[in-house]
Order: C-alpha cells, then structure tokens, then sequence
C-alpha cells in the first residue's frame, strides 16, 4: 500500500500547523517548511478547510491555522477523507472494474478486511500523539524553513 502524495502533505500539514498552535501561517511558510510547492498545498489545504481541520483565510493577512483540537483529529478520519475516492484496486471501482475473477475471487474480501485493519489502526492516532511533547517536529520545520532554530518556551497545562 501507498498514500498518495495529497495525504502525505495533508499530514505534513496538520503537524506543521499543530506544532505551532493558536498562529496563522502563511502558505508559502508552510511549504517551505514541509518541501513542497504551494501550488501542491493549494490544493490540500482547502480539503482540510472544508473538513475542519484548518482554517484557511484569504488575503493579505490571511494564512492557514488548526481549527480542530489535535486530540480530536484522527489519522484514519484524515487519511480517508483524501484516499476514500481512490479504489484500492481496480475491482474496487464500480465504474472501472474490467477484472473477469470478480465473481469467483476470494483476494478482494481478504484486501477489505486488510484495508479496514488499517484505517482502524489509523483510527487509535490522534494529531496530538503525533506533535505532543518534544518530537522533534519544530527543530526540522524551522531548519527546513531556513530560519534560525529558536526553542520557545511553552507552559504545559
């Protein structure tokens, strides 16, 4: 199995902005900071927006932020909202399925039961588990970024 490249910067998305709460950031911050092009996060960010996962405001002083608390965010929620409409195989298409086994394949049932192990297992990881605590996270966007690494002081609650 492979993600596609849109939820694979979803992520990346998600954990930059959950990594730096309560800002807005501009797109070209974020994609520089996640290797990619802004074209490229144009066209997940509105996804997550439409979701509610970020907020995304246009204009000049506008940026894209979390909008969702990280423990409310599930991986497998996320990972389906952008990989549902792709058929993990061609006998999962209604429309696209020229597969002549179809009617007598046992390989199917077992790729379902598989997918949903997956998803399930995606279900238990939340955002937060993702960014809590020092993961690391910050130092990479801000060397990726190029800016110069600052530790900021946080408050735990």
């Amino acid at each position: 199995m492979r993600l596609t490249t849109r939820t694979n910067l979803a992520m990346r998305v998600l954990m930059f902005c959950a990594t730096y709460p309560g800002r807005q950031h501009r797109s070209a911050d974020i994609a520089r900071a996640c290797d990619v092009s802004v074209n490229h996060l144009m066209q997940v960010v509105p996804v997550l927006h439409r979701h509610g996962y970020v907020r995304a405001t246009r204009g000049r002083s506008g940026g894209v932020e979390l909008a969702a608390l990280p423990e409310k965010v599930r991986v497998g929620e996320v990972f389906r909202h952008f990989e549902a409409a792709l058929p993990f195989a061609e006998c999962f298409s209604e429309d696209d399925n020229t597969c002549p086994l179809i009617s007598a394949c046992r390989l199917r049932p077992a790729l379902e039961q598989a997918l949903a192990a997956f998803y399930e297992a995606l279900d238990d990881v939340t955002l937060e588990h993702l960014v809590a605590g020092d993961s690391g996270l910050e130092v990479l966007f801000s060397q990726q970024a190029g800016a110069p690494v600052v530790p900021e002081c946080r408050v735990s609650p």
